[in-house]
């Protein structure tokens, strides 16, 4: 097994952040808006072009990691240290998987139907229903909070190897540097 990620990997794991922090963002733009203005529309509009965007390189980046697989975790790390890590890669991906697809239900529970930056459209398979929106935006809401934390606390994890336990453990999922002279 390869003691790092591939550069592939590296790449989309650093895009998926930047996209989950962006769209959570877009999420508080919108409110800068009042209703029925053209630009909180715009911006309801870019969050679910995103999502999706998101959504597709979490499904990419799932087949990265079944093709490639993940580097061992360093035999030094305690058994309940290696299963919370574990435990934790599961609990993103499921998120990662969930807030999309709790998206893409919430605006068809809205009757609207699903744009990709414009590119194309799917519309809403089903008749709207405001009870059903409902639920679902409070699920969506409470899987997007969820993810933040948890990203926190990987993100934590990872400083705390390498500037405590100084293995190499973020070194695996940052990119390469290049060789000096």
């Amino acid at each position: 097994m390869n003691p790092t990620y591939a550069s592939s990997q590296k790449a989309i794991h650093w895009i998926v952040f930047l996209l989950v922090l962006g769209v959570y963002g877009l999420t508080y733009a919108e409110d800068l808006f009042p209703r029925g203005d053209p630009n909180r529309d715009l911006v309801w509009w870019v969050h679910i072009s995103f999502g999706l965007l998101l959504f597709g390189l979490v499904i990419l980046r799932l087949g990265m990691r079944l093709l490639y697989g993940a580097p061992e975790l360093p035999s030094e790390m305690a058994p309940l240290e290696q299963s919370l890590a574990k435990v934790t890669h599961l609990l993103l991906y499921v998120l990662l998987l969930a807030i999309p697809v709790l998206g893409i239900l919430l605006t068809w529970s809205k009757g609207q139907a699903l744009s990709f930056f414009g590119l194309f459209t799917i519309p809403a398979p089903f008749a709207p229903d405001r009870a059903t929106a409902g639920l679902i935006k409070e699920l969506h809401s409470l899987c997007a909070n969820l993810i933040l934390i948890l990203a926190g606390l990987h993100a934590a994890a990872a400083l705390w190897h390498h500037f405590v336990c100084k293995d190499d453990i973020l070194k695996r999922m940052l990119p390469e540097q290049p060789a000096r002279d």
